[in-house]
């Protein structure tokens, strides 16, 4: 049995209390469809600035009428220190997803970015920390790397930030450690690597590629690459990005105070993930077959993204069960119906 499914063996047989921040958003309503499922009870806070009500209808929709009693909504904003602290009370694991993403978006607004990402972290982190919980995990991001050239991403190795974004996610980490240092408090940061999957948005200006490049073949319009399409990223399916969280907040003292990639430790091309969506969608009778359009490269971005995923394999028993095919493919049918719904 792997060290994951000995934790979810363990929650249902002692359930806890957890916070998830960014609630209605793709990764928050993801950990809270599968904690309702392990029986947990959960507080959700999200201001909907970016998460959505119909991600939190789809998850009533797939767990039991009892489990989602075990759910309690907060609509307001992390920003508000009043707002963490209620939130935080009475929580042993608090799992902080809330954030405002995208390197674009930080490039054209860094104010609110910086607001959300670094003030409404300490928020959270100092409401935590006076309220005793018992573990803290946070979103952390690849983006901390910047210009550090070195292939695979090792988590003691960064070079200079290329965002807003990236700034606002590399102070989370300097305030994560400065609290393990000043109060004892242990807070685990997950830097993530591309994650995709069912219930991300395929809509709007900050829409990550896969759905963005999924509903746009889907609908039969033209997919645009920033680049050569040989710019590559090391993509991560939810399930393994739930696994990690879940991980993370279990893991003993000794595993805390740490930052971990969550990743699978594979490099895709643009050009690549282009033919996998286009063969995914093939097998669900979906036929694209214009050529993408390329432009000019993307201010922010980093050339090539990979990582080294052997610190959560050693000190958290972090086993990826999806790699980039398996991913697309089973979140294909969830994008089929969800465009289809438009």
């Amino acid at each position: 049995m792997s060290r994951y499914e000995e934790v979810k063996v363990e929650l249902q047989n002692n359930p806890k209390i957890w916070l998830v921040t960014g609630v209605a958003g793709f990764i928050g309503s993801n950990l809270l469809e599968t904690l309702l499922k392990l029986d947990q009870k959960v507080i959700g806070l999200d201001n909907f600035a970016t998460g959505h009500k119909h991600n939190l209808d789809e998850v009533q929709s797939l767990v039991t009428a009892e489990q989602w009693q075990r759910f309690t909504f907060i609509e307001r904003d992390i920003r508000d220190y009043a707002t963490c602290e209620a939130a935080v009370s009475n929580v042993d694991y608090v799992l902080h997803q809330a954030a405002l993403g995208s390197v674009p978006r930080s490039i054209a607004d860094p104010i609110t970015s910086n607001a959300a990402n670094i003030t409404g972290f300490l928020n959270m982190l100092q409401a935590a920390k006076e309220a005793n919980v018992e573990s803290f995990t946070y979103a952390a991001s690849s983006s901390t790397y910047g210009d550090h050239p070195a292939l695979p991403k090792v988590e003691e190795n960064i070079g200079n930030p290329l965002s807003p974004y990236a700034v606002t996610k590399y102070v989370n980490e300097l305030y994560a450690g400065v609290y393990a240092r000043t109060y004892g408090f242990k807070p685990i940061g997950l830097r993530y690597f591309n994650v995709f999957g069912q219930r991300q948005d395929p809509n709007g200006a900050y829409a990550a590629v896969i759905p963005k490049w999924t509903a746009a073949m889907i609908k039969g319009e033209d997919v645009y690459i920033n680049g050569d399409g040989e710019t590559s990223r090391d993509f991560c399916f939810i399930e393994n990005t739930v696994q990690m969280n879940i991980l993370a907040a279990t893991a003993s003292d000794e595993a805390k105070d740490n930052v971990y990639n969550v990743a699978v430790g594979d490099r895709t091309t643009l050009n690549d993930l282009y033919k996998s969506i286009q063969s995914a969608l093939k097998e669900c009778d979906i036929e694209h077959t214009q050529e993408p359009i390329y432009r000019d490269f993307r201010a922010g971005d980093v050339r090539h993204s990979q990582a080294d995923i052997n610190k959560a394999v050693n000190n958290l028993g972090y086993a990826p069960e999806y790699r980039i095919l398996h991913g697309i493919k089973k979140a294909m049918p969830w994008y089929l119906e969800f465009l289809g719904e438009q």
